[in-house]
């Protein structure tokens, strides 16, 4: 829990995460005037990612993150599921237990209610960014498209207020104890509270004992946070004001994040998915990602003035068939 004011609850992860959104939307909203698209247009294409990016992100935490089979398992036979955050390490009545867990008294440990719809409550954490940005892209595509918008434009104005997305959301990660690092001894390495899901993790693989402080781990939400604050600001302040054709926004941040999270991968011990022991889902998604982002960045500039041409057809015959007023012409920036 981040605050509360009264009874109303601000859990860390889900309020972080709407900070990030809501500085996105403003700052794609604010840029697209600039860019002679219209903010309203903006507005609704934010809340489509959003929802869709949404989706994509909870579909590959549960199949992809190493959860599924819990999930299964809260629906059909929850006392398998262990109650990560319980009050209690042992228990003989529901009471010890804390939040809304019950207690196996048989064996002594608490577990979870039944919850068939746990995987959708999207409020408890678990989303995987690369799901949610696979998802919406195709989807974003199809938006831009029937609106008549240039989709490589529009791209270019979002993908720095993603990044800024990712930022927060990195660090409500952190605040929930999810995608955590390796045990570390080196001076970055941080401690999780007992009972958390690192330290039920390293518990359950015998690193310590029960009620003992966690060993330390890479703090690896911390890193892709600043990292993705980099990136925000290489992309906004660097690439932005110099790109010579709509789309190197876009595939410059397709190829820098797509590094960026494979190194940071390496040091990531959170079950996510690993192939062959090293591989792990997120560096497979970053392959074919990073060599879309070279191909955007290398193709000729006339693809994009071709793409624009037709989305401003598009765009005209749509408003004189509904008599609507075309978008403004890019409105001057002011002085720096």
């Amino acid at each position: 829990m981040l605050f509360a004011l009264g009874p109303l609850q601000f859990p860390a992860y889900s309020t972080v995460l709407a900070i990030g959104w809501g500085l996105a939307v403003l700052l794609t909203v604010r840029e697209s005037r600039y860019l002679g698209l219209d903010p309203e247009q903006i507005l609704d294409l934010n809340l489509w990612i959003v929802a869709w990016g949404l989706i994509g992100s909870r579909i590959l935490h549960v199949f992809a993150d190493g959860h599924l089979q819990d999930y299964i398992d809260l629906c059909l036979d929850p006392r398998k599921v262990p109650a990560v955050d319980a009050l209690v390490r042992t228990c003989t009545q529901d009471r010890q237990c804390g939040y809304d867990y019950l207690c196996d008294a048989q064996r002594g440990v608490c577990y979870p209610p039944k919850d068939c719809l746990a995987w959708a409550k999207l409020w408890r954490g678990g989303l995987a960014y690369y799901g949610g940005l696979l998802l919406a892209i195709p989807l974003s595509v199809r938006f831009v498209r029937r609106r008549g918008m240039p989709f490589l434009r529009v791209a270019d104005l979002a993908s720095p207020a993603i990044i800024l997305g990712l930022f927060f959301g990195r660090l409500g990660c952190y605040l929930n104890g999810c995608c955590y690092g390796k045990v570390t001894q080196g001076a970055f390495g941080v401690r999780f509270p007992v009972g958390s899901l690192p330290w039920q993790m390293q518990l359950k693989d015998h690193l310590i004992r029960t009620g003992q402080a966690m060993v330390p781990v890479h703090a690896t939400q911390l890193y892709e946070s600043l990292g993705c604050l980099a990136l925000f600001s290489v992309l906004y302040y660097v690439v932005r004001p110099r790109k010579r054709w709509d789309g190197q926004v876009f595939g410059a941040m397709l190829v820098l994040y797509a590094v960026m999270r494979s190194l940071i991968e390496i040091v990531r011990d959170d079950e996510r998915g690993v192939l062959f022991g090293w591989l792990s889902t997120s560096q497979m998604i970053s392959a074919p990602l990073f060599a879309l982002g070279v191909y955007v960045l290398l193709r000729r500039p006339g693809v994009s003035e071709a793409i624009d041409k037709k989305a401003r057809d598009a765009a005209k015959q749509l408003a004189i068939a509904t008599n609507v007023n075309q978008p403004a012409v890019p409105a001057p920036r002011p002085p720096a």
